[in-house]
């Protein structure tokens, strides 16, 4: 399907402003029917959240309570707004926010800019969600064994875990959000290097600085505890270096399609630089080991 180039017809401000209404609200209905259908399965969507929990305690052995009368309702209706902005908006809602973006700014792209964002929005629920999985799956059973193994008997007095509904709530709506926002970030720095905002030889050159804004991040997104912290740094580094990895394998790339466009450039290419070579020649950045 070929992209269009930009559109050429001129709109006023004030229509502009109509449109992103338009928007906007189509995307407060969509978002409200989501929440609609999470609050009448409200229920099975926390038993799925507290499976975890439920795993790392032992069959029959863990509870949950809640202190205040309507704490458990609440954490119903937070519940119900967790889904429909996370599980529903990527697996039902997320096509109709997307194409509503997409509207609205595809007039105002050119062709080559729409070729470059439209890959990426697709790529960003896929990249959110292999987060989120990555949290609940991975992630949280480790937490979880290992802040429930402070119970116990402590000098002659039983320590016994008794999590509230809304502190646990609190607690999974973190790690889940948490890890799979933080795994959108090779995403982000494709984008940013394709905006010429920064090039792959800088990214290369701040490595040392990626690992301290990376446990920073890590430190901020996830409960506090070293297992949950070190569960996230590790993948959120790794992500970086995959985005290095791939803006070089992009560039190889574009840069093979130039050349056999060009076969008179390649040659001479060639009797100047010898032969062509993968990206890289096995390294990833220009400095430093991975």
């Amino acid at each position: 399907m070929k992209v269009k180039d930009i559109d050429e017809t001129k709109q006023p401000l004030l229509e502009h402003l109509i449109e992103l209404r338009r928007r906007l609200l189509w995307c407060v209905v969509v978002l409200a029917v989501a929440f609609g259908l999470c609050l009448w399965q409200a229920r099975p969507i926390f038993a799925f959240l507290a499976q975890p929990l439920a795993e790392a305690f032992g069959h029959n052995q863990g509870r949950l309570i809640y202190t205040k009368l309507y704490e458990a309702f609440f954490v119903q209706v937070k519940v119900s707004v967790f889904a429909a902005f996370f599980l529903a908006a990527l697996m039902l809602s997320f096509p109709i926010l997307a194409t509503q973006l997409w509207r609205f700014v595809a007039p105002g792209m050119y062709a080559k800019e729409k070729k470059a964002f439209l890959p990426f929005l697709l790529m960003t629920p896929l990249f959110f969600g292999v987060g989120a999985a990555f949290a609940y799956f991975v992630a949280m059973p480790w937490a979880l064994h290992f802040l429930l193994s402070f119970q116990g008997d402590v000098g002659g007095v039983n320590q016994e875990a008794l999590p509230g509904v809304g502190n646990y709530l609190t607690f999974v709506t973190r790690f889940l959000f948490g890890f799979g926002t933080a795994f959108l970030l090779p995403i982000l720095l494709m984008i940013l290097e394709r905006a010429g905002l920064v090039t792959r030889e800088q990214l290369a050159k701040s490595r040392r600085y990626a690992i301290v804004a990376a446990a920073a991040v890590a430190a901020v997104l996830t409960p506090p505890d070293v297992v949950s912290m070190l569960m996230l740094l590790v993948p959120l580094y790794g992500l970086y270096e995959f985005a290095i990895l791939a803006i070089r394998v992009t560039h190889w790339r574009a840069a093979r399609r130039a050349a056999r466009s060009n076969p008179a450039d390649v040659s001479e290419a060639q009797t100047r630089e010898g032969p062509e070579a993968p990206p890289g020649g096995g390294r990833v950045g220009g400095s430093g080991p991975i």
